[in-house]
Order: structure tokens, then sequence, then C-alpha cells
């Protein structure tokens, strides 16, 4: 095992090549239930920001336990592993924030014209502690191609201004009591894709080029706005500093 207080350049493009990703939480409390969610990459726009930063494009679901745990704790361990290839295991430790959908926020991140279809939030993660490990157990599998079933169910409730109550029903408490959701269910903008359009005119489903296409725009485009933030915030408080020195 290899352990580093950042994610190193080799491990990142690695990481990039992966078709999906393991997301691993758990409640304060000790009967509470820890949860274990498999993501599909494509399907899921994950983005390194820098060596100690990613965020991850969350998706609806029947369950909003990723969520309410972050919120109550802000512990979370991403984990990618090799199934193809040679054998490597990626855990990276940090603390996690939610943006729902509607907020600015997730706007910064996503813009209305680039999310995935049942996107709700993004989960921004402060990574303190990336390790590999061997992996040398896990079996070899054949990659043939993503599931579209999780589009489609949200594209079908989108379509039909159904998504929020979905949301309402669903996401609002985790299975341990947690607070779930607390605004994308009432914001004032309702959710819908620019891929929806491109379903009733096209009549087709996006390829896994098309989505990984969207997955470079969406952190590319996503990465200039944090940047820029960063860096307004650095001009400001130059600014504020240089004042405060010429006053003295």
């Amino acid at each position: 095992m290899k352990v580093y207080d950042h994610i190193p350049e080799d491990q990142i493009e690695w990481a990039r090549q992966q078709k999906m990703f393991w997301v691993a939480t758990a409640p304060l409390s000790d009967s509470g239930h820890v949860n274990v969610s498999p993501k599909g990459i494509l399907g899921t726009t994950f983005c390194f920001v820098d060596k100690n930063r990613v965020w991850y494009e969350d998706l609806t679901g029947s369950g909003i336990e990723t969520l309410a745990h972050l919120r109550e704790n802000g512990r979370i361990t991403i984990l990618f592993h090799a199934f193809s290839g040679g054998p490597r295991i990626l855990r990276l430790h940090g603390r996690g924030v939610v943006h729902e959908f509607g907020t600015p926020e997730y706007e910064r991140y996503i813009s209305s014209y680039e999310r995935s279809p049942g996107s709700r939030g993004v989960i921004v993660v402060d990574v303190h502690r990336a390790s590999t490990s061997c992996g040398f157990a896990i079996p070899f599998y054949e990659y043939k191609g993503d599931r579209l079933a999780l589009d489609n169910f949200a594209l079908k409730k989108e379509e039909k201004g159904a998504l929020q109550a979905y949301w309402e029903k669903s996401n609002l408490k985790s299975i341990d009591g947690l607070p779930g959701m607390q605004n994308a269910h009432r914001a004032s903008v309702a959710p819908a894709t620019v891929r929806q359009a491109v379903h009733e005119v096209q009549q087709t489903t996006p390829t896994a080029t098309d989505l990984q296409r969207k997955r470079d725009t969406v952190c590319a485009v996503g990465g200039f706005f944090v940047g820029l933030l960063v860096a307004i915030m650095v001009m400001r408080f130059s600014v504020q500093a240089r004042q405060l020195v010429l006053a003295l």
C-alpha cells in the first residue's frame, strides 16, 4: 500500500479511464447503516479539479444516504478499482459537501444545459488522504456498455414534470431518519435537460462517446468557474490586505 496527502497525477489519469467508482458514507450513530453506492462514471460526471479536490454529479435514486450522511458529518470515501489490465485499487478519503439542484452553487458546477437527466446535486470532496493497494483478488470483467435505464427513467419523470414529486416522496430522509434533500424538490425551476429535447427529436440514446464528451465538457466548464471564483476571492483578499497596510 502507498499513502499520499494528495492524488498523484498518474492515479488521476488511471482513474479517468475506469468505467465506475464506489462511494461509501456512514452516519455517526452506532446503530446507523453504513452505505456503499456504485456509480457508472460515464453516466455520472466525475471531475478531478486538482490533486486534492474532486466532484461528481449526483443522480436521482430511490435513496438519499450519501447526501444525508454528508450533511451530518461530511465523511466520505471514494473507491476506484481495475476490472481489466493490471490490478489496482485507489481510495480517496475526504470531507464532502452537497450542492443541490436549484441552488447557485450547483449552477457553478453544472449549467441547466449540461446536467444529466435526473441530476439532483453535486458532491464536492476535499481529499486529505489517497491510497493505492494491490487489488489482486478482484476478478476480470469485460465492459460491454453503459446502462441507459436511469437516463430513460429520469427523462420520463422530467417530461411529465414529476421528478420533484418523486424526490419529495423518496429523498427527504435517509433510512435512519437523517435529513436528506432540502432544496431541490421545491426549486422554483423544474428540472429539465437539453438531452430530453434530443431524445424527442432524434429518438436516439446517447452513446458512450457522447457521454464521455459531455463529461469532459462539463469538467472543463465547471473547473473554469471554480478557478474563477478562487481567483476573485484571492484578489479581494489582496486588495483588503493592501488597504490595511496603507492605513497603518
